[in-house]
């Protein structure tokens, strides 16, 4: 855990310092600002304490600005109410208040050491899956792990990385299809000053802040061919060229890799490399869909069930006989990642000691379907729905805004359902943005569409 404090160390950060560094944090202190994030380009950073004193928004904003996903935590004395609201206000996930608790400080570094996943299982099938990957955790092998949209495949990553050698190392993840593919270059393997338009300060990439540790390459498939070409070089060489750089640069890294797709296929098709394939394929892990271990379903439902209840500060309820009955016969097309946003909203939805088949919803607001049929039945009438008197293209943003709602703004979901490239998609909804309509961001669907 690499910990950035941003403010100058009076004595109540010194002591918060104190605290991290005996629970294994290596600190590092700024200042100001524009000194935490030279930090940050150079070295990199797990969690940002900054003093609410200094202006937090502007930190927020030039993080977005340098695409930097570091979570900003922000500490202040403990009466200063106002200051913690507005910290928050200002794009804080958390507020401290000084002088600092040891165990807020543990559980606030636990938090962030976690990423907020859990890996829960009990099937067989998955059984299989992790002991494999415990297996070769250890080694330096290149693992790919491939499974449909929202199996974990990231979780096991995390997992595999936990089990190695390098588990007290960063661990650094890179979505691939979420990331402009002018600008993944720069991403994975930085940049110097005045490399391109924008490039306000040399900034170290992806494979640099996981150096020591282990990178994970996630959606690779999404990864256009040309650059796939500098990957391969980096991966084999273990060196990488800064975007404007003139030398090379040494990376002591593991490489994990993730994709939904099937990259022999892709490899065919000609759009992804077959050598580069053959690097990352050492250890190949395929997580099974969630209707394939149906022993985890309920495991993860009560999983969920708890973790949203103590997140939004609710009582813990249990799912009735006719809920469990519900989750286990639905087909979870959108597996561990819908499964937990359907929980998600069941705990805020449900009233009574349990957690009733009526609180369990789909995101459009409906209760799930207790079988093939009435599903086969809702799709039917959806796709036949108001198609007479409208354009092609009409139907068409329809048909993508609807199906990016169903997936809570999963881009790369969304793109397999469709049957086109996360680039298309991508294409697709700028249009849409700049014709002015309402598209769905990671995490949510349009208030129209679930509340309408």
């Amino acid at each position: 855990m690499r910990l950035l404090i941003i403010g100058r160390l009076n004595g109540e950060l010194v002591t918060a310092s104190k605290i991290a560094m005996s629970r294994g944090a290596a600190v590092t202190q700024a200042d100001g600002i524009p000194q935490g994030l030279a930090v940050l380009r150079a070295k990199g950073a797990d969690l940002i304490m900054i003093d609410v004193g200094l202006v937090i928004r502007e930190l927020v904003t030039a993080l977005d600005e340098e695409r930097i996903r570091t979570p900003v935590v922000a500490c202040g004395v403990a009466t200063d109410a106002r200051a913690a609201v507005a910290a928050i206000q200002a794009g804080a996930k958390e507020y401290i208040p000084l002088p600092p608790d040891p165990d807020l400080i543990a559980a606030v570094l636990e938090a962030v050491a976690a990423d907020g996943r859990a890996f829960v299982w009990r099937d067989a099938s998955m059984e299989r899956v992790v002991k494999l990957a415990e297996q070769v955790a250890r080694s330096e092998a290149s693992v790919l792990i491939t499974g449909e949209s929202g199996t974990g495949k990231e979780v096991l990553a995390r997992h595999v990385h936990a089990k190695s050698a390098r588990a007290a190392k960063p661990f650094v993840s890179v979505n691939c299809a979420a990331i402009p593919e002018a600008l993944l270059e720069s991403e994975l393997f930085g940049h110097e000053k005045g490399a391109f338009t924008g490039a306000v300060a040399r900034r170290i990439g992806r494979f640099e802040e996981a150096n020591g540790g282990t990178l994970l390459l996630d959606e690779i498939s999404e990864m256009d061919v040309r650059l796939q070409s500098k990957l391969l070089r980096a991966l084999q060489e273990r060196v990488i060229d800064r975007v404007g750089g003139t030398g090379s640069v040494k990376v002591d890294i593991r490489v994990l890799a993730t994709s939904n797709r099937n990259l022999v296929e892709e490899v065919r098709k000609g759009t992804f490399r077959e050598d580069l394939f053959y690097r990352l394929n050492v250890v190949h892990l395929r997580l099974p869909a969630l209707r394939e271990r149906p022993a985890d379903i309920l495991e993860l439902a009560a999983h969920f069930a708890k973790k949203y209840a103590e997140v939004n500060g609710l009582p813990l309820r249990p799912l009735s006989r006719a809920a469990q009955g519900v989750v286990r016969e639905n087909p979870w097309r959108g597996n561990v990642r819908e499964l937990e946003n359907t929980l998600h909203r069941a705990v805020l939805l449900a009233s009574g000691p349990e957690i009733g088949p009526d609180a369990i919803m789909t995101p459009e607001g409906d209760a799930l379907a207790p079988g093939p049929a009435a599903r086969a039945a809702q799709v039917a009438e959806a796709a036949t729905r108001g198609l007479v008197g409208r354009t092609v293209a009409q139907v068409e943003c329809d048909l993508i805004l609807d199906t990016l709602d169903h997936c809570l703004g999963n881009r790369t979901h969304a793109a397999k359902i469709l049957g086109i490239s996360i680039r298309t998609l991508r294409n697709k909804l700028n249009e849409y943005v700049g014709a002015g309509l309402e598209v769905a961001e990671p995490g949510s669907a349009r208030a129209a569409a679930a509340y309408g």
